[in-house]
């Protein structure tokens, strides 16, 4: 599909979307449904989503408010942001969560439709853009964005993978609107496309990249990192929902904190709770949600991200899909600043934890972490057998990896993980004497 092809449907739907009323919060006044829109399989949203569902929390902290309402939460599960921005912008749902450039579209048709929506925190986030990454077929002869020329490359357009799919085209030297065939198709009919051979590359967000992957189905071309500009996911409230049950919003943003202390206390217990929820496998929920994973998860709504967010306008203006969208009024952290009190401050300062390389032993409930890749591929090398995934984190931007699927490099003693060939290359003809090896021979070496 082209970009204009977009416009049609578009048009249909703030046609069809003025002429709704009513409000997503359903209920005879004393029992009151609660609609939650998210995104299952987009591990990135899973303390407003998936592990707050299955953990339970928003339903037990709203019987504690003791209002005099009964209170019936509707989860709704959604493949994209799309669709959960239509539903909200009807008056169907009250709170959602997706990705920055959907929210910036979100934020755009609330505005247009008369259905303000804010963006009240945020789920997880990379500051160096690692969420989302480009790949290719296993068998792929290219190596880098400069290969794209002329090539078919899938993604979603409006979604955050097409903003670093424009970017880092941009930066290859190739236009994005005519150095490629842009096939704009949903993630799972993407990597489709890419099985059948039918496009070149995807570009796509968490956590279809790690899970193609981790199946064998695709090796990585790009690494998102390597823009070094903050992606993230967040979640977005309507504005007469907030005004009229600011106590019930503040009750979902503490539920949701309590859900990422339980991610960021319990990983291994997280990932294999949203593993069982999704369907996808426990080790790709880890590859992003982990203990030093693609994602770190925190509420608070950090100037860093603003900042990105407001990059991302132009983006999205180019391929016309927004005009101006004022970032500042959109952003309302005022529930979320009320909702975890005296420690919001604490996480607006709080950085990410270290990049470090883990190994998930089978049968395990922790991980083990290691503080160089060769000792960790020693560790992996003496047991071979009992090894559930092993993790490490690439030499230049620290986005984290498989390390069977990363590309290895020997510089003297010392062994190096990359997540792409690109990347690798760079650093080997800095360095004379360094050179690309396979997982195989970095095993040996460190055993």
């Amino acid at each position: 599909m082209k970009h204009t092809a977009l416009a049609v449907p578009a048009a249909l739907l703030l046609l069809s979307l003025t002429a709704c009323g009513g409000s997503a919060e359903a209920g005879d006044g004393k029992n009151v449904t609660i609609t939650v829109g998210y995104q299952s399989k987009t591990i990135n949203t899973v303390t407003a989503g998936t592990l707050l569902r299955s953990l339970g929390y928003f339903e037990k902290d709203l019987n504690a408010l003791h209002d005099g309402h009964t209170y019936k939460v509707d989860w709704q599960d959604y493949a994209t942001g799309a669709p959960i921005t239509a539903q909200m912008t009807a008056g169907k749902i009250d709170i959602g969560s997706m990705g920055d450039f959907p929210l910036l579209i979100n934020a755009t048709r609330g505005k247009q439709l008369n259905r303000p929506t804010h963006l009240v925190s945020v789920t997880g986030y990379n500051l160096r853009g690692g969420l989302n990454t480009i790949v290719t077929a296993p068998g792929s002869t290219l190596t880098s964005l400069k290969d794209l020329k002329g090539k078919k490359v899938s993604t979603s357009v409006g979604s955050a993978a097409d903003g670093t799919l424009v970017r880092a085209l941009q930066h290859a030297g190739i236009d994005p609107n005519d150095g490629i065939e842009k096939l704009n198709q949903q993630p799972a009919v993407g990597a489709s496309a890419l099985a059948a051979g039918s496009t070149d590359a995807l570009s796509q967000f968490v956590a279809w990249p790690g899970l193609l992957a981790y199946q064998g189905k695709a090796k990585a071309l790009y690494d998102g990192a390597e823009l070094n500009l903050p992606t993230f996911h967040g979640v977005t409230a309507l504005e007469d929902f907030a005004k009229k049950r600011p106590a019930v919003l503040e009750t979902f943003l503490k539920a949701q904190a309590q859900a990422t202390d339980y991610l960021n206390t319990r990983p291994v217990s997280a990932a294999e709770k949203v593993a069982k929820a999704t369907g996808l496998p426990a080790e790709v929920v880890y590859l992003y949600n982990g203990a030093h994973g693609i994602s770190t998860f925190d509420p608070a709504v950090k100037p860093q991200l603003v900042s990105a967010l407001k990059q991302d306008v132009s983006v999205l203006k180019e391929a016309k899909l927004t005009g101006d969208v004022d970032v500042d009024s959109f952003v309302d952290d005022q529930y979320v600043k009320k909702a975890l009190g005296a420690s919001y401050a604490k996480q607006l300062a709080a950085t990410p934890p270290t990049a470090a390389g883990e190994v998930w032993p089978k049968g395990a409930e922790k991980t083990k972490a290691f503080k160089s890749p060769a000792e960790l591929l020693s560790y992996v090398a003496a047991h071979r057998d009992g090894i559930r995934a092993a993790y490490v984190p690439d030499a230049t931007t620290g986005t984290l990896w498989f390390a069977d699927k990363a590309v290895w490099v020997a510089d003297g003693e010392t062994l190096l993980p990359f997540v792409a060939p690109a990347t690798a290359q760079a650093y080997v003809s800095a360095h004379g004497g360094a050179r690309v090896i396979t997982y195989a021979k970095a095993l040996e070496r460190a055993a």
